[in-house]
């Protein structure tokens, strides 16, 4: 394929804050550790403290993967075992254990930390760096995760779930599951993917384990690891600070503050903190604890503690107690030896949040990578362009504004009223001026007229572009048909569409291209174009 690559401002996809973070701005300096590139990588390792749970975490993840129906190939084993080594270092990704891995970026974020990796193994070879993939399996909002699209058709896991999304059982998920591989029609690529999937869905007892084969599956060859961290010995590590912040509310206080800072330079709060982050976790339940009339209650619930039966039962159960969006990433910075986190927009701006309440407990902020985003081009879109007197960052504007300015650019007519209109302008003030000699109470009525007028030759020259548009309707058209097939739904395909049809079209060489393509720490938005 080949790869054109622009700066993401010019895809107008991406909020202004992000563009600002992009940007290196010196006003968001504060709200984050190092900058994304070489030398911020170069200082945090230079800084950063020694993991003391590395054993504990080979541990969990040897026991994780013996649950895989096949040994971890070669590339992930090492990678497990080199976690051990003082000079090895993760970069990680996390996501929702979305159905068939729901839409396209959950494939671009782990391609991302996969690519990341190697170039830091490149630029510093006397360390090792290990993508690392987070399955958030304590998540409980199903109705986030239970559906992808497909060709632009909505595949559904209907199910009556609750608490934690990754203990949920797979049995039921067969009918979905034939849903899914009736899209992909009949190739060698669609028996693949099809077995893959229903190895993975119909073979494993609950999401996470289903996940976890998939993924591997994918890209074992480039050696991820997948990390469930809902595990009691996990869990112990991160005890004292889940005590310390249910009874001490630190983190309310330190990111309510933080996003007082942010506002005031321009930057809305992507989530808020509550008094307490924490949820009480057991099978099938996933519920807030709040503090109220000097007890600590799991909402929805008879349960209740004391200050000292709380703290004990964290000692004695710390996986009964679950971070929430606001505290996972301190967990996972407690847990892993990790440099980066990669995210997509929104998630990089709420990190930033959370830098204060990283330094009150003393645990290393990572450097924040926002993930490669692209879109796939059919065969000859460079061609078709050209035929259009487009070129491809056009292709990202509007699709209204984009008709409008290419028939503007290609008729031979002048469909602006701008300059008969800055005649009559001009004819009113003299009206204007007329009637305020003769009345000065006149002078709204004069207005009133002139705003009236104003308003007409607006329609008018609306209609004039829409009778030239219908002398450019074949062009137009195939404008109508790019914009459709590269932003469906009005938005990027990466927001929407799953990788499966990619990949019964492409096969392993679906990966393979956005691993030869993406390029982590260029921060440029990619086009693949066959």
């Amino acid at each position: 394929m080949k790869a054109t690559y622009i700066e993401y401002s010019e895809t107008r996809s991406f909020s202004e804050a992000l563009i600002r973070y992009l940007n290196n701005e010196t006003e968001l300096s504060s709200f984050q550790s190092y900058s994304p590139n070489l030398q911020g990588f170069a200082e945090l390792l230079a800084s950063k403290k020694n993991n003391p749970n590395r054993e504990i975490l080979v541990e969990v993840l040897k026991e994780q993967y013996a649950k895989l129906s096949q040994p971890c190939n070669e590339q992930v084993s090492t990678n497990i075992s080199l976690l051990l080594q003082k000079n090895t270092y993760t970069v990680c990704t996390g996501h929702q254990l979305n159905i068939f891995t729901g839409p396209l970026y959950f494939i671009f974020k782990i391609v991302t930390a996969i690519n990341l990796a190697k170039e830091l193994k490149s630029q510093f070879p006397d360390k090792n760096f290990v993508p690392v993939y987070w399955m958030a399996t304590e998540d409980h909002d199903f109705a986030e995760i239970n559906h992808t699209y497909i060709s632009g058709k909505k595949i559904s896991w209907d199910l009556e779930a609750t608490g934690a999304t990754g203990r949920l059982a797979t049995n039921g998920i067969e009918k979905t599951v034939q849903e899914y591989l009736a899209i992909l029609g009949i190739s060698d690529n669609a028996d693949a993917l099809g077995n893959l999937i229903r190895t993975a869905y119909t073979g494993n007892k609950n999401l996470a384990d289903a996940s976890r084969h998939l993924v591997n599956t994918l890209f074992e060859e480039y050696g991820l690891i997948i990390l469930d961290a809902d595990d009691r010995r996990l869990k112990m590590k991160f005890s004292g600070i889940i005590a310390e912040d249910i009874t001490g509310q630190h983190s309310f206080r330190t990111i309510t503050d933080t996003n007082k800072k942010l506002a005031e330079k321009g930057i809305e709060a992507q989530v808020n903190p509550r008094e307490i982050n924490f949820f009480y976790l057991l099978d099938g339940l996933r519920e807030r604890i709040v503090f109220e009339n000097e007890l600590y209650r799991v909402l929805n619930t008879e349960i209740s503690f004391s200050k000292e039966e709380l703290l004990k039962v964290i000692k004695d159960y710390p996986e009964r107690f679950s971070p929430n969006v606001v505290m996972r990433p301190l967990y996972e910075e407690v847990i892993l030896p990790n440099l980066a986190y990669i995210g997509g927009g929104a998630e990089i701006i709420y990190w930033l949040q959370l830098k204060q309440n990283f330094d009150y407990y003393g645990v290393d902020f990572p450097v924040l990578l926002l993930r490669n985003s692209a879109i796939f081009a059919s065969l000859n879109l460079e061609t078709k362009l050209h035929r259009l007197d487009l070129n491809i960052k056009d292709i990202f504007k509007n699709t209204e504004e984009l008709k409008k300015e290419w028939v503007f650019n290609h008729t031979e007519h002048s469909l602006s009223l701008h300059d008969e209109w800055q005649e009559l302008s001009s004819i009113f003030e003299k009206i204007k001026l007329r009637t305020y000699k003769i009345d000065p109470s006149l002078g709204p009525s004069s207005e009133a007229v002139k705003a009236r007028l104003q308003k007409a030759v607006k329609n008018l020259e609306a209609k004039l572009i829409k009778a030239e548009k219908r002398n450019f309707v074949d062009a137009l058209s195939q404008i109508d048909m790019i914009k459709s097939k590269l932003f469906p739904n009005a938005g990027l395909q990466e927001r929407s569409e799953n990788f499966g049809l990619y990949y019964v079209k492409y096969g392993k060489a679906f990966i393979k291209t956005l691993v030869e393509n993406f390029k982590p720490l260029d921060l440029k938005f990619t086009i693949l174009e066959e």
